[in-house]
């Protein structure tokens, strides 16, 4: 049986490509296709054989579509114009004008495509991009079917599991008939959304209450943290060495933001979405690692606002809070260690496209389901 003819549109540094790796189907990347200069040389230092078209999506035409006679589509369009925290443009957004021509000129196609794979944010399955993707699917006669997904609860021993049992288990909104053609998930290890796959324990008598959280968000990092199906942070990290004292939080990080930050340890089971900003920004783009792990969050947090500024700053310090690496987010976005990033692309430019990427074993298993 011949591989499939697979198309990867908005390419990025090959999530989807690796996907595509780590499901075991016998494909062909046929061509890759995006316009972000540093992500392709990311693609080409991994995927180096595969034709790589750096340019947009509105150029390639009818007869070029075509002449690549593909039988799968993978596509991660962008996700800005659907984002709780964007502007939420959705189709006013000229960031979807390359969206809208894949969806006017599929239908036009010699040979229709067998398969489709969409990946997108929490915020897509109610645009007007995913209606018209619906209205273009009808017309060309496919089934669909979409998931709501979060990689905390389906990075979780796949290999002891039946596919269709864990997304029947894990998922929480499936539209459509069985033989798939659309998914749609969350990036990264993101607890403000997806299903509750906690252990239900509830928060300890007397916990305390610090930072800017509530008693809800308290417990439901409690509940993530004690379900042992999941893997604990430390899985993922690098061992410590003189190098990571470039990813300690500089001193006026700690006093400007510390109420703010979201604290994890090793044995941590979650973490917030790690996002573009990672490592620039600090206010919600990622979970910081509290690399002093026998020191309490209570003792440094408790009354630390009475504090003067040098004191204050002094507690601060004795939790040795430091930012993930790039390979220890590529870890927890399921890259393998033989991916790697050229040299010239500085730790600022990984936190960027690693932000724009997706999780790969959540895409490996749905490419899965779909070939099913």
């Amino acid at each position: 049986m011949a591989p499939l003819r697979v198309l990867e549109l908005y390419s990025g540094i090959g999530g989807m490509h690796q996907a595509l790796k780590e499901s075991c189907t016998s494909a062909e990347v046929v061509a890759a296709v995006d316009v972000n200069t540093l992500a392709n040389e990311v693609y080409k230092h991994n995927f180096p054989r595969t034709p790589l078209w750096a340019k947009t999506i509105e150029g390639i035409t009818l007869k070029e579509f075509d002449r690549l006679s593909f039988d799968m589509i993978l596509m991660s369009p962008p996700c800005q114009p659907f984002t709780r925290l964007g502007l939420q443009g959705d189709i006013s957004d000229p960031r979807t004008k390359s969206f809208l021509y894949i969806l006017d000129i599929l239908p036009r196609l010699q040979k229709l495509p067998k398969y489709l794979l969409l990946e997108n944010v929490k915020g897509f399955e109610s645009s007007f991009a995913r209606s018209e993707l619906l209205r273009m699917l009808a017309t060309c006669g496919f089934k669909y079917q979409e998931f709501l997904l979060s990689p905390t609860c389906i990075l979780t021993r796949f290999p002891d599991q039946d596919l269709e049992d864990l997304f029947k288990d894990k998922v929480i909104d499936k539209v459509g008939e069985a033989s798939s053609s659309l998914s749609s998930e969350e990036k990264n290890l993101d607890p403000d959304i997806g299903p509750d796959c906690s252990s239900k324990k509830s928060l300890p008598k007397g916990a305390f209450l610090f930072k800017l959280e509530t008693v809800k968000e308290m417990e439901r990092k409690h509940d993530q943290d004690n379900d042992s199906s999941i893997q604990m942070l430390k899985d993922f990290l690098e061992e410590e060495n003189e190098e990571m004292s470039q990813y300690f939080l500089p001193l006026k990080s700690l006093l400007r933001y510390a109420f703010l930050l979201d604290i994890v340890k090793p044995t941590c089971r979650r973490s917030t979405c790690f996002t573009k900003g990672y490592g620039h920004y600090v206010e919600g783009t990622g979970s910081v690692l509290q690399t002093a792990v026998d020191v309490q969050l209570e003792s440094v947090f408790k009354h630390i606002e009475d504090l003067p500024e040098e004191e204050k700053l002094m507690k601060l310090s004795t939790l040795k809070l430091r930012y993930f690496t790039p390979r220890e987010i590529a870890n927890l976005h399921g890259f393998p260690l033989e991916f790697g990033f050229p040299d010239k692309v500085t730790i600022k430019q990984c936190y960027r496209l690693l932000g724009n990427s997706l999780n790969v074993p959540v895409v490996a298993k749905l490419i899965s389901i779909l070939l099913g």
